[in-house]
C-alpha cells in the first residue's frame, strides 16, 4: 500500500490522545514535522497548526499545561513549537517556548544533575525522558541562549552512559534511581533489571535529535555524543531479528515464550539510524541498508489491512517501573502490558521513520 495514505487516514480520525498537553500527541506532531520537511505536503503542516490552535494562547500560555507537575513527559509536545515559530513568525509560538523552557529551569533534579522523570517518581532517570527533555533544550540553547548550557545537557548524557549502561550486553536499562530504595531496582547499581526496547528506542532518538539540533562547532562535545550514540547502535543491532529486521520487546531475550517483535521500538531505531546516516553521523554505505531494512520489515510486517482500513500493528501501549511495587521491570511485565494497534506513540515514530527514509532515498 502507500503508507502516506495510512498517515492520511490515521490524522484524519485523530482523536488527541488526552485532554491536556501530553508527550504522545507530540508524538504525532513530530510525525507531521518531518513529513512535511519530507514530502513538502501542506496537510501535516496544516494538522500541527489545526491542533496547536486549541493549546497556544496569543500571549503563549498553554492550555491545560500544569508546570507544577513536573512532568519530564510535558516536554515533548514543545519541540514542535520551533518549528512552528519558524514557519510562522507568529510571538506566541516563540512565548509558548519559554512557558515550555521555564519548567526545565525550575524541574527538579538528582544529586547528579539530571532531571528528574517525574515529580512522582523522585531521584529517577528514565531513557524515555532524555527524548522528551534534551533535544528541547538543545534547540532552546542553540538559539536562544548562546549555547551557554551545552555542558549541562551533555552531562546527563554522560550519567546515563555512566550509571544505565551495561558493557557486557551493549544495552542500557530502562531506568535508575539514584536513591536505590525502589522496589524495581538493584540495590547496588540503582538500575532496572531489564532491557526494555522503546526505552532504547527513545535514548538513541535523544542522542541524534540532540546532536542535530546543536552547533558543530563545539565539536568535541559533539564528537563524544556520537561516540555514545554509535557505541549503543552497534550494541543493539546485535539483537537485530535476523528475518523481519526488528527487534524484540525485551531486547535480549528472544528466547523467552511471548516476547514479540514490537514496533514503535523499531521505528524508533530505524528513525535514528537513518537521520544519523543522512548527518553523517554513521557510515551510509554501512548503516544505510539497515536502516531501510527496518523501515521495508515494519510495512511489510506491522501495516496491516482489516475491514475498516489499514492499521499499525504491534505496539506496546505502555511499560513503566512503580510507583511503588507495581510494574517490576522484570521480563514477564513488559510482556503483561497490552499490544495495541494504532497508537501514537507507534505511529508518530513510524512517521518520524518515514520521513528519514523517503529523505535519505531521495539523497541517495
Amino acid at each position: 500500500m502507500n503508507v502516506q495514505q495510512f498517515f492520511k487516514q490515521y490524522l484524519s480520525s485523530y482523536e488527541n490522545y488526552k485532554d491536556h498537553w501530553n508527550y504522545e500527541d507530540g508524538c504525532i506532531l513530530m510525525g507531521c514535522k518531518q513529513m512535511e520537511e519530507a514530502t513538502k505536503d501542506k496537510e501535516y503542516y496544516q494538522f500541527v497548526e489545526n491542533y496547536l490552535k486549541d493549546y497556544i494562547n496569543e500571549d503563549g500560555t498553554i492550555n491545560r499545561y500544569d508546570v507544577s507537575q513536573y512532568n519530564i513527559d510535558s516536554i515533548n509536545s514543545g519541540k514542535v513549537l520551533f518549528y512552528m515559530y519558524d514557519k510562522t513568525n507568529e510571538e506566541k509560538y516563540r512565548k509558548a517556548i519559554e512557558v515550555v523552557m521555564g519548567q526545565l529551569r525550575e524541574h527538579p533534579r538528582c544529586q547528579c544533575g539530571n532531571f528528574w522523570h517525574k515529580q512522582i517518581y523522585p531521584n529517577q532517570i528514565w531513557l524515555d525522558g532524555l527524548y522528551m527533555a534534551q533535544p528541547f533544550y538543545m534547540e532552546y540553547e542553540t538559539k536562544y541562549d548562546g549555547k551557554s548550557k551545552y555542558n549541562d545537557i551533555l552531562e546527563q548524557f554522560r550519567n546515563v552512559r555512566k550509571y544505565l549502561y551495561n558493557e557486557e550486553k551493549g544495552l542500557s536499562y530502562h531506568a535508575y534511581d539514584e536513591a536505590k530504595i525502589q522496589p524495581w531496582c538493584n540495590k547496588e547499581t540503582g538500575c532496572s533489571p531489564n532491557f526494555w526496547l522503546r526505552s532504547m528506542g527513545w535514548y538513541l532518538m535523544a542522542l541524534i535529535d540532540v546532536m542535530d539540533a546543536m552547533s558543530e562547532e563545539i565539536y568535541e562535545q559533539y564528537r563524544e555524543l556520537q561516540e555514545i550514540f554509535k557505541e549503543s547502535v552497534k550494541g543493539i543491532l546485535q539483537y537485530q531479528d535476523e528475518k523481519t529486521k526488528l527487534f524484540y520487546q525485551v531486547i535480549d531475550r528472544s528466547d523467552v515464550e511471548g516476547n514479540y517483535l514490537e514496533t514503535s521500538g523499531s521505528a524508533m531505531i530505524g528513525y535514528a539510524i537513518l537521520k544519523a546516516c543522512r548527518m553523517g553521523v554513521l557510515s551510509k554505505e554501512k548503516y544505510g541498508p539497515i536502516g531501510v531494512a527496518i523501515v521495508e520489515g515494519l510495512i511489510s510486517e506491522k501495516l496491516k489491512e482489516s475491514e475498516d482500513g489499514w492499521h499499525l500493528t504491534g505496539i506496546c501501549h505502555v511499560a513503566g517501573l512503580g510507583p511503588g511495587e507495581k510494574r517490576d521491570g522484570s521480563v514477564e511485565y513488559y510482556l503483561s502490558e497490552r499490544i495495541v494497534s494504532d497508537d501514537a506513540k507507534g505511529v508518530g515514530p513510524f512517521m518520524m521513520a518515514y520521513a528519514q527514509y523517503l529523505m535519505y532515498k531521495e539523497e541517495k
